[in-house]
């Protein structure tokens, strides 16, 4: 049954969209977890959903609207943050609040019968088009050469800033470039598992992979492996019991991580022992 499901075009594409989102997921959500920017990549994912209104209400594509306004507001954390002068959680909730804000404002002013949004806040990864695959796929491409080409910068700057800063990176614009990246990352994601899911699809996979693993390069490796896995899984279990596929993989993964760090702590208890 489950190689039957092939066939079809909408479970291809959803196969190859689970793949780019998970080499996304597992590149920039490991930094995302060591620099512990979690919350700061969700205010960034949920001010996207005023790109996807302000796509809606001038009628182009909603994810190039997402795209937009994701940067602006990845670059104008990454500002106030830098700059000081106010604690950057009430930053991030200002910018949370009021993506969310214009996106429900932007679709109000449309005339007509509002558009159905669940797939944009909750993911739809089975009706993932043809031109949404193209978009991923340069999405995709852009954070794995920018992490590629840098990988060593991003070693250092991860492990020290002020370190990286003494050796001559420039880490105000690795910041802003992070930033950057999330805000891309966001909108590979956004037809995967949705605004509201896309926290987790960033930080599950690598938690998992940091009980499992310490060196960077292993992590990053295994994140994808992981959140490829689980992708899958949840896509069977979404066509199965038609559900929606964002909440069965992260559900998933949930599951996932919490029984391996119940077996990697009674493992290490019984080792003590």
């Amino acid at each position: 049954m489950l190689l039957s499901l092939f066939q079809y075009q909408f479970v291809q594409n959803a196969v190859i969209a689970s793949v780019f989102a998970s080499i996304v997921c597992g590149i920039i959500g490991v930094i995302i977890v060591e620099k512990r920017l979690i919350m700061m990549s969700g205010g960034i994912a949920h001010t996207s959903y005023g790109g996807v209104g302000l796509g809606y209400l001038f009628g182009f594509e909603p994810i190039i609207g997402a795209l937009f306004i994701s940067v602006l507001a990845a670059l104008g954390i990454g500002y106030v943050k830098r700059r000081g002068g106010t604690r950057s959680d009430v930053v991030i909730g200002l910018f949370w609040s009021f993506g969310m804000a214009l996106g429900i404002l932007f679709i109000a002013m449309m005339p007509g019968y509002p558009p159905d949004l669940t797939s944009y806040l909750f993911g739809s990864i089975l009706s993932v088009t043809r031109g949404d695959l193209y978009f991923m796929a340069i999405f995709t491409l852009i954070v794995v050469l920018v992490i590629t080409i840098l990988f060593n910068y991003w070693e250092a700057y991860m492990f020290d800033e002020e370190f990286a800063s003494i050796i001559g990176i420039k880490t105000a614009f690795m910041e802003y470039l992070l930033f950057v990246l999330i805000a891309i990352s966001v909108v590979v994601l956004i037809r995967v598992v949705g605004i509201i899911l896309i926290l987790a699809l960033f930080t599950a996979p690598t938690a998992i992979a940091g009980l499992l693993a310490k060196n960077l390069k292993l992590r990053m490796i295994l994140s994808i492996i992981i959140g490829s896995l689980f992708c899958f899984a949840g896509l069977w279990i979404s066509y199965v019991l038609n559900v929606a596929s964002g909440a069965a993989i992260v559900i998933l993964l949930t599951i996932a991580y919490l029984l391996v760090y119940i077996a990697i702590s009674f493992r290490f208890r019984n080792e003590i022992n």
